[in-house]
C-alpha cells in the first residue's frame, strides 16, 4: 500500500463566515456519558510506523506526564447536537456556507452530476449539506439517526460546542492516551489483530474494494451509532473507524525531507484528526490505527468527521 492522502476533501480557499459567540452552560444536559482516563505517562505514536511521513514516529520521550482527564464514551451524537443548537441557535459552517462534501454512494438520486473532487472524486460538492441534512437537501429522514455521531461538523463546530459543554477538544497526546486504554504501544485500541473482510469486525470500517463497493460486512456502511462495538480498556467506544475526531491540535509534522515539508506548507492551518472512518481500508486508507493521523482546514466538515469532548477532571 502507497502512503496516499487520506479521504478528507477540504475546502481550500472557501472562505467562512464569522464564528457564533457560544457562551458556556453552567450545566451539561444530556453530554452523555464520560469516562475517567487515569495519568500516566502517555505513549504518542509508535515504535512500528506505517505511515511514517505522517509523523506517526514514537515520541514518548518528547511527551509531558498527563494527569486525570475525563473524556467522552463516545463521540458527540446527533441528539446530543441538537440540544446545543437548540439552546444557542448555533447555525454550523457548511449551513452559513452552503454546501458541503458528500460520499458519490450517498449523493441522493436526483442530483444531476454534482462536482467531484480532483484526485478524491469519490467526495462531491453538494449544496444544502449539512448535520440535519447530511447528505444533501431531503436526506433528513433517511439519513438522520439521533444516537448517531453527529457529522458535517467543522473544526470550528466542534470547538463551539465543547466550549458550551464546559470542556474542550483533547490534545493528540490526551485522544492516544485514552484510546489505548491502557495497553501500550499496540495499532488499535483492541490490541495487534487486525480487522478483516470476512470474519474479524471489531470496529465499523469499509469491507471491499474501495471506493466501489462497500459490503457492509460489520453491519454498517455508513455510520455506526456512537455507542457500538465492544468499548476499549478505558471505556471508550469506536475509538478507531466510524468517524474521524477532531482534535485541538494543529497539523503538524517534524521531519527533515523536503517531500513532507511540501505537504505541511500545502495545510498550513489544518488541524488534527485522529481516528479514522467508515471509509478507510488498508488498501488505500490505513489509518484507523492509534497512531494514524490526518489533517483538514479548521472550516471543512464531511459526512465522516465529528468529534469527542474532554472534561478537566
Amino acid at each position: 500500500m502507497g502512503e496516499r492522502e487520506c479521504c478528507v476533501p477540504n475546502r481550500e480557499n472557501e472562505l467562512s463566515s464569522p464564528l457564533a459567540l457560544v457562551v458556556p452552560k453552567p450545566d451539561t444536559p444530556r453530554l452523555g456519558d464520560t469516562v475517567l482516563v487515569p495519568a500516566g505517562s502517555p505513549i504518542t505514536g509508535t515504535a512500528w510506523p506505517i505511515m511514517p511521513d505522517d509523523g506517526e514516529e514514537l515520541r514518548k520521550g518528547k511527551v509531558k506526564a498527563l494527569g486525570a482527564f475525563r473524556i467522552g464514551a463516545t463521540t458527540v451524537s446527533n441528539l446530543q447536537f441538537q440540544d446545543f443548537v437548540e439552546d444557542t441557535g448555533y447555525i454550523t459552517e457548511a449551513e452559513r456556507i452552503g454546501w458541503s462534501f458528500v460520499f458519490w454512494h450517498d449523493v441522493p438520486k436526483d442530483v444531476a452530476s454534482p462536482l467531484g473532487v480532483d484526485g478524491t472524486e469519490w467526495w462531491r460538492h453538494i449544496e444544502g449539506a449539512n448535520w440535519r441534512n447530511i447528505n444533501g437537501p431531503g436526506t433528513f429522514e433517511t439519513a438522520w439517526r439521533p444516537d448517531h455521531p453527529v457529522v458535517q461538523v467543522s473544526w470550528n463546530d466542534a470547538k463551539a460546542y465543547a466550549r458550551w459543554a464546559g470542556g474542550r477538544l483533547p490534545t493528540e497526546v490526551e485522544w492516544e492516551h485514552a484510546a489505548r486504554g491502557g495497553l501500550g504501544d499496540v495499532k488499535y485500541p483492541w490490541g495487534n489483530m487486525d480487522p478483516n473482510d470476512t470474519d474479524f469486525f471489531p470496529c465499523n470500517i469499509w469491507q471491499g474494494r474501495f471506493p466501489q463497493r462497500n459490503t457492509g460486512a460489520d453491519g454498517y456502511r455508513t455510520t455506526a451509532p456512537a455507542a457500538s462495538f465492544e468499548p476499549n480498556g478505558y471505556g471508550l467506544y469506536n475509538v478507531v473507524g466510524n468517524v474521524w475526531e477532531w482534535t485541538a491540535d494543529p497539523f503538524r509534522i517534524p521531519s527533515l525531507k523536503k517531500s513532507v515539508r511540501e505537504k505541511i506548507r500545502r495545510k498550513k492551518g489544518f488541524r488534527l484528526l485522529k481516528g479514522g472512518s467508515f471509509l478507510c481500508h488498508a488498501t488505500y486508507c490505513w489509518r484507523y490505527r492509534i497512531a494514524a493521523r490526518s489533517g483538514n482546514s479548521p472550516d471543512s466538515a464531511t459526512t465522516h468527521q465529528g468529534f469527542r469532548v474532554v472534561f478537566d477532571a
